[in-house]
């Protein structure tokens, strides 16, 4: 199984190096072969064992892995157009391939690690394949940021990596040199003899994965690389990448919770509340689409880690594949509404004609009250459950009044972040001069396969199944 998630990788990393005007052809065709064995393993009996006790899917795994596929397919749709609306050499698309081939077996090791040393492995081979796939956008800006990036993601994988060498010391007196396995913590969280320095293991881990998000007091570093970026690029970075991060906090709180759950609960409830309170008035301030959209997948994360650490299990998983195809969808939307780059809010959603205009700018208009959770998308619905998750485990510590006062702040941020989506699609919609705009085909297509895929996490299929892992 471990050749079958990784041969499309090879294969696109081998034609990278063929001729470019022949492989840039052929290349976004073997990106989607990466969905085929994502499909095989979603429908295996779990947990599947890939190779030994070090890589094993379970459902968790399968279903980020599904999410990641699709966003990757809908992100090489719409780079083959990209040349259409920014200025972009042959030669450059070839190394986003080569190095996006890359990216995709760090990013399938990460995902189904149960190993803390292979996930770390992984999570260090996807973040330096992006310093390059930044790089792709030759400006200064962009090679300012990837250094950024280096800089910023070098201090993050290694407070990943020193968290992960405390939560091994913790448990090696009791489990030996399993200590790294994830099941083999997990199943013997509750019998640590040293909870304290697993807490302060835990607490630097989730600091260096927190940071990798854009979180607090690292705010700006990825609104700027994404800004930087092409669009492609920035629609990888929210909707795949994240996921490698997001899972490892969903394995290594999984075994917090069981150490101590009302501590897990304390340090990420404190943290997101204050990502939150600070994203807000960033993205109330946005001048454009790239920052506003990397500042609210920021909020979204944060609203995902609290829902998980709230025991809302189903919210969190609800909500991070919501976030994975809306967020992307919007970052190649983009690429069209900027019209060659010229940083236009008003009127952007104006003069799209013929079937393909119409039916982006549906999607779009869409898509962006989507993101701000108006019903009937999965986001409202998510939101709504890990709200409920919070009462819930506030009730169970007898701390329903002040849970209630928080929630209530944090729907005042939410409101902010609400108040100004709303703004901009009136300003997008109603306002400016109308020009023409032409759409491309791949482009249209990358989007409807968002919105299905949005549709699809709707059903009742899907809920039981997210249920089901919770």
């Amino acid at each position: 199984m471990i050749y079958l998630l990784i041969l499309p990788a090879f294969i696109m990393l081998v034609l990278s190096f063929w001729s470019v005007q022949k492989s840039r052809f052929v290349l976004p065709l073997t990106s989607l072969l990466i969905l085929f064995p994502a499909i095989k393993l979603f429908f295996l009996p779990k947990p599947y064992s890939i190779w030994g006790t070090y890589l094993v899917a379970d459902d968790l795994s399968a279903y980020v892995m599904l999410v990641s596929s699709i966003v990757a397919i809908g992100v090489t749709l719409a780079m083959s157009t990209l040349g259409l609306h920014v200025e972009i050499k042959d030669r450059v698309y070839a190394r986003f391939y080569r190095f996006f081939a890359l990216f995709w077996i760090g990013l399938t090791l990460s995902i189904i690690s149960n190993n803390m040393g292979i996930y770390w492995i992984g999570l260090e081979t996807a973040t330096l394949s992006t310093v390059y796939m930044i790089k792709t956008n030759s400006s200064l800006m962009a090679r300012k940021e990837a250094w950024n990036y280096m800089i910023v993601g070098a201090i993050a994988i290694s407070l990943i990596l020193f968290g992960i060498i405390l939560i091994y010391t913790s448990f090696k007196p009791l489990l030996g040199e399993e200590a790294m396995n994830f099941s083999a913590l997990l199943k013997s969280a509750k019998e640590i003899k040293s909870p304290f320095l697993f807490e302060i293991g835990f607490s630097i881990t989730t600091l260096g994965m927190f940071i990798k998000m854009g979180f607090f007091p690292m705010n700006l570093w990825l609104a700027n690389i994404e800004r930087a970026s092409f669009y492609p690029v920035a629609a990888l970075f929210s909707g795949v990448l994240e996921s490698a991060v997001i899972i490892g906090f969903f394995r290594f709180s999984k075994i917090a919770q069981l150490v101590n759950p009302l501590h897990l609960f304390i340090f990420v409830f404190i943290y997101t509340i204050l990502t939150i309170f600070i994203v807000s008035f960033l993205i109330y301030r946005s001048k454009d689409f790239m920052r506003l959209f990397s500042l609210s997948g920021v909020e979204h994360m944060a609203l995902i880690a609290l829902f998980w650490a709230s025991g809302g299990v189903f919210a969190a998983l609800l909500h991070f594949g919501a976030h994975a195809f809306l967020k992307p969808a919007l970052f190649l939307s983009t690429g069209i509404l900027e019209s060659k780059g010229k940083y236009k809010i008003a009127g952007a959603l104006r003069g799209y004609s013929g079937v393909k205009g119409k039916v982006f700018y549906f999607l779009t208009a869409l898509f962006l009250l989507a993101i701000i959770s108006v019903p009937p998308s999965p986001m409202f619905f998510s939101e709504l459950y890990g709200f409920g998750a919070m009462v819930d485990i506030a009730k169970k510590h007898q701390h329903l009044l002040l849970m209630i006062g928080a929630i209530m702040l944090l729907l005042v941020f939410l409101s902010i972040i609400f108040y100004k989506f709303t703004e901009i699609y009136q300003s997008m919609k109603y306002e400016g001069v109308e020009q023409k705009r032409v759409v491309y085909g791949n482009e249209v297509l990358a989007l409807v396969l968002f919105a299905f895929s949005l549709l699809a996490l709707l059903t009742p299929w899907s809920f039981e199944f997210l249920r089901s892992i919770s």
